[in-house]
């Protein structure tokens, strides 16, 4: 049997970097200099933030460290030039995979932040140091508390979509169940599509094994087998279709549509896995049954929803519990602001989801002035809730099923909310950040 070797060989930082030399980082060769600029880059896209944020943290190394930099983004690889007194030094970085952490967005952003004030005292060799420890910061939470945080925040959407308390229950365990292995397999390198077909199928088994079981005890149909959908909603890519969006915007045009095809090759897994699944256990996407309730209870579940949602959404991208708690507060503002804003005004669901996006970005931006959170840790888990993985799966279903007239209508509304959400952020960006205004 052949040893296992790695395709996407690292990169000897430290070797690129010289020996012990303590010569502050301002006086160091180009070659050096453009090393921190690049791994800076590099981590930054590994956390799977947009090529905006990726090029004005390795713009704040260069100009610290008196060089100028030029780099074309992607969403797993750099190409970038630095140019120091006419000489130039050309490097191409990459990586294997893409996630989301929101800790580590904040760790890279704070030491680009502080690099200035450090260039003249510490050496390259001690600031790849740096940069060891904050790659090797471990996870905040074990795979069993992820996947407890997918179960509360895939509940709390089936709420949101129309579910009642069965349907939150059987999409709690199938979510839990799914994240759980999804995070497993991630920690095992096992490929994307693997990881994402093994999660779906696990979600859609376990609701549909409880919901025969609970058929079996009350002794006739399990009437709630609509909510499967939501069991698997853990899967969707919201962080990257958000920032494809607005990279697409920022003129970013290859890391925009490559975060934006790596959205939909992971949407085309899970709801063609999710098919599957439903023709095997015989399920079906038909509407929720309706919950009568006031309508008073009824914003007040849909605050406490949007919360617990946004709130595990946030756990799911490795946010602290500051930094999680915030998001939820945001979250459940604007998403109920939204859905209020459809049920009263009669607006389409497009334009509400454009009015929270907005108002999401706008008070991130007070907040950040507040607490120093990056906009985008919370901006954008604040709406991933406002996704519509359902309408996204059920277009594919019924296309899937051969009805192609209803499977284009879900799939129509899918894009009108898809599209709505990082233009709202684009526009509380171009309100809010002089920088971002700028063409330049």
């Amino acid at each position: 049997m052949s040893k296992f070797r790695l395709q996407h060989m690292a990169i000897p930082w430290h070797e690129i970097a010289g020996g012990e030399d303590e010569t502050p980082a301002v006086h160091a060769s180009l070659q050096e200099k453009s090393s921190l600029v690049g791994r800076t880059g590099l981590l930054m896209l590994s956390s799977g933030t947009g090529a905006w944020r990726v090029r004005a943290s390795m713009n704040k190394i260069a100009r610290a460290l008196g060089i100028s930099c030029s780099a074309d983004i992607g969403l797993l690889s750099i190409e970038y030039t630095c140019v120091e007194n006419g000489e130039t030094y050309t490097g191409a970085v990459s990586l294997n995979t893409t996630g989301v952490n929101t800790d580590r967005i904040r760790a890279y952003e704070t030491f680009a932040d502080g690099f200035g004030e450090r260039a003249e005292k510490y050496s390259v060799q001690q600031f790849h140091r740096i940069l060891d420890k904050l790659s090797s910061m471990p996870a905040n939470y074990k795979n069993f508390q992820l996947g407890l945080a997918s179960a509360l925040a895939c509940a709390c959407f089936t709420f949101l979509l129309g579910g009642g308390v069965a349907e939150m229950i059987l999409a709690f365990f199938g979510a839990g169940v799914g994240n759980f292995i999804r995070k497993l397999m991630i920690d095992r390198q096992i490929t994307l599509l693997a990881n994402v077909s093994a999660s779906v199928a696990c979600a859609c088994t376990v609701y549909a094994l409880l919901a025969h079981i609970a058929g079996m005890i009350s002794g006739t149909a399990f009437p709630h087998q609509a909510g499967y959908i939501c069991s698997m909603l853990f899967i969707i890519p919201g962080f990257p279709l958000i920032t494809g969006g607005i990279d697409l915007a920022k003129l970013d045009i290859r890391s925009g549509v490559e975060r934006i095809i790596y959205a939909v090759l992971i949407i085309t897994t899970a709801s063609f896995t999710g098919w599957a699944c439903a023709c095997i256990y015989r399920l079906t996407p038909s509407d929720f049954s309706e919950v009568e309730i006031s309508h008073i209870i009824k914003t007040v579940l849909r605050l406490l929803t949007s919360f617990g949602g946004v709130y595990g959404f946030s756990l799911m991208f490795n946010s602290p519990p500051k930094m999680a708690l915030t998001a939820g507060v945001i979250g459940m503002t604007v998403n109920t602001l939204r859905l209020e804003l459809v049920d009263f005004t009669g607006i389409p669901a497009g334009a509400g989801a454009f009015i929270g996006a907005l108002c999401a970005g706008l008070i991130a931006s007070l907040v950040k002035l507040k607490v120093g959170f990056p906009r985008i840790t919370l901006t954008v888990p604040s709406i991933v809730i406002m996704v519509p993985g359902m309408f996204m799966y059920k277009g594919v279903y019924f296309t899937a099923s051969g009805d192609m007239t209803e499977g284009v209508l879900w799939l129509a509304r899918a894009f009108a909310i898809v599209l709505a959400l990082p233009m709202g952020l684009i526009f509380a960006r171009i309100f809010t950040d002089n920088n971002f205004r700028k063409s330049s």
